[in-house]
């Protein structure tokens, strides 16, 4: 019994459209052509074949896939491996989404405790290797970094070293002994500088980060939502907050120059 191609699509519940499609891949042609009217024909004893192609499909392989795992002389081990690395990615899939609904959830408890819409975005990302020359002391306050930087600055000039812009802060400790590293990035050839140190800081994997827009004076409260946002998401202090200096202040406008751009970073851990 041949069925026009219009019929065998209502039996299969697909659309001509899928059908001819599936023909022109080579998933599934017709058992027979007319040669006079170009129609279609389908064969009753073809829709195990479209089911199974729709049975693949709604595991979520792609039609390449599909017409691999159709071919007759697949080995079994390679469709099992391949069933299995599906399952993987299904199952990655899935942890994605709920790791996104937990943020979503952390994100309207923040904002109804707020009562407003956030001020800060935060986000979770991979910070490489980074080679720096650095000076670190205990100061008594966030404004008494100045000398440490003249000190470092000082140092890489005699030594003719170039930097790699953006300079950071490394604070190791807080109020009251704040523990504050202020670090230069150095080119990959530079291995040793007489005087202070210079190491590698090593990759973090989880790094909070989010951006400060304004003077100085506002990065406590960015830093306090920062870590607000940590501690809502499921996440652990897990290194020193880094201070990532984009765009500089206008020189002796710290305090209030509104068009700094100040990147806030602290390395986390899930809880």
């Amino acid at each position: 019994m041949k069925l026009k191609i219009g019929s065998f699509a209502r039996i299969g519940q697909v659309t001509i459209q899928t059908l001819r499609h599936y023909d022109e891949l080579g998933l599934l042609r017709p058992s027979e052509v007319d040669i006079l009217s170009g129609y279609r024909y389908y064969a009753l004893d073809q829709l195990p074949r479209l089911h199974r192609i729709l049975a693949l499909k709604d595991l979520g392989f792609s039609l390449e896939q599909v017409a691999h795992l159709l071919e007759d002389d697949l080995p079994f081990a390679e469709l099992r491996g391949m069933l299995q690395l599906k399952q993987n990615e299904l199952r990655n899939q899935v942890q994605e989404g709920l790791d996104r609904l937990e943020r979503l959830q952390a994100r309207l408890s923040l904002i109804e405790q707020e009562s407003r819409p956030l001020n800060y975005e935060v986000i979770i990302k991979r910070i490489e290797p980074l080679r720096v020359a650095s000076v670190r002391r205990i100061i008594p306050s966030y404004w008494d970094e100045g000398p440490l930087w003249m000190e470092l600055f000082d140092q890489l000039q005699q030594a003719d070293v170039t930097i790699s812009c953006p300079c950071m802060t490394l604070y190791h400790a807080g109020e009251p002994e704040i523990d504050a590293e202020v670090c230069a990035p150095l080119p990959p050839d530079v291995k040793q500088i007489c005087g202070f140190s210079v190491y590698t800081l090593q990759a973090v994997e989880t790094m909070a980060s989010t951006i400060h827009q304004g003077s100085f004076t506002g990065l406590a409260n960015t830093y306090a939502a920062l870590v607000k946002w940590i501690d809502a998401n499921g996440y652990n202090l897990a290194g020193p907050d880094r201070a990532i200096y984009l765009r500089l202040p206008e020189e002796g406008s710290s305090r209030q120059d509104p068009n700094a751009i100040t990147e806030m970073q602290v390395p986390v851990s899930k809880v």
